[in-house]
């Protein structure tokens, strides 16, 4: 799922029941060696493009692509709800906390 991409794009992985938004970033160009932010997930982040009609920029979430865009808006969306199912014999925190640490 998305820890596991976040995991390998070299991002955090965050506490499920954090309330923070890991903003990753995949081959950044510009700052260099920017690492990513772990931000409040009640913050609204927008990026812009410096300038789209010379470097048109594509934009990726969830499976959907969005090509040359000038802007995007990101935010944390609370009207959606999700069953998750859990095998009861096994906490999620602690395979997630096993997945950072060497054990056995």
């Amino acid at each position: 799922g998305s820890t596991a991409y976040n995991l390998s794009a070299n991002g955090p992985i965050l506490p499920l029941d954090s309330k923070l938004l890991a903003l990753t970033p995949i081959s950044p160009f510009r700052p260099r060696r920017w690492r990513g932010a772990i931000l409040p997930d009640r913050m609204k982040i927008v990026l812009r493009v410096l300038d789209p009609a010379k470097r048109p920029v594509a934009a990726v979430a969830d499976q959907k692509e969005l090509r040359d865009i000038a802007e995007v808006r990101l935010a944390i969306a609370n009207d959606i709800a999700l069953t998750l199912l859990f095998d009861p014999g096994q906490s999620l925190e602690e395979r997630i906390v096993a997945e950072q640490f060497v054990t056995g």
